[in-house]
């Protein structure tokens, strides 16, 4: 038997020979991460179609075991409203149980009215803070109550910023006007008399028509010019 010796074979097709051993584990790697990725993607698709179609079941149960605890929350028994009645879930044990649906975050809003009656001010700056919507009454009148409790807690330069937010969030001449009030009595208050006439120059100027603009803000607004340029 003949032995080869490999220093005759000539080098460039060793080194061929190399390269595609190369390429050939390279293209099998390559392969092994593609059906992994592949594998991957069927995985969240399967895991999205499933939660598209939970999604409305789940809402559906929400609103059906939320309406007892907005019951309670109507008839100011804010206290069964968040826990429950011992039969019912309270907003609360709604919120955790149905997360991501619409009726856990308008129990966010509700939750956070219910711990602004019971003053509890810190609770109700979480829960209001969680809670998202497009609708324009609602979002701002979540963003109004958290200026509310941040007044109460006489933090009026944030409680301000949050009436502003309401007052321009889809401005309205029914709603805006009145946050505007709002806001300049916070500016007022925090000793930022120019945004306060700022805010009743506004009422005059985009709301002419709303009786804030015929009275109160005329009058507020020649009361701190006065002081301003004195």
């Amino acid at each position: 038997m003949k032995i080869i010796d490999i220093n005759s074979i000539p080098r460039k097709i060793i080194a061929n020979s190399r390269e595609k051993e190369s390429l050939k584990k390279l293209n099998h790697s390559k392969k092994k991460w593609y059906i992994l990725f592949f594998l991957i993607a069927c995985m969240a698709a399967a895991s999205w179609l499933w939660f598209l179609y939970r999604k409305p079941i789940k809402s559906l149960k929400a609103e059906d075991e939320a309406f007892q605890a907005v019951y309670h929350f109507e008839a100011g028994d804010f206290d069964k409203a968040l826990k429950g009645d011992g039969v019912h879930k309270g907003l609360l044990e709604i919120i955790k149980a149905y997360p991501g649906t619409t009726t856990a975050n308008l129990a966010c809003f509700y939750t956070g009215i219910a711990y602004m009656h019971q003053k509890q001010y810190d609770e109700a700056l979480a829960f209001l803070s969680r809670f998202k919507a497009k609708d324009f009454i609602l979002q701002a009148r979540a963003w109004s109550v958290m200026g509310d409790a941040h007044s109460e807690q006489k933090n009026h330069k944030q409680a301000a910023i949050y009436y502003m937010k309401a007052a321009h969030y889809k401005e309205n001449s029914v709603y805006s006007p009145g946050y505007l009030i709002k806001a300049a009595i916070a500016f007022e208050t925090d000793g930022q008399y120019k945004q306060a006439y700022d805010c009743y120059q506004e009422i005059i100027a985009k709301y002419p028509t709303s009786h804030y603009s015929s009275s109160l803000a005329i009058k507020e607004s020649n009361r701190l010019s006065a002081t301003l340029y004195l």
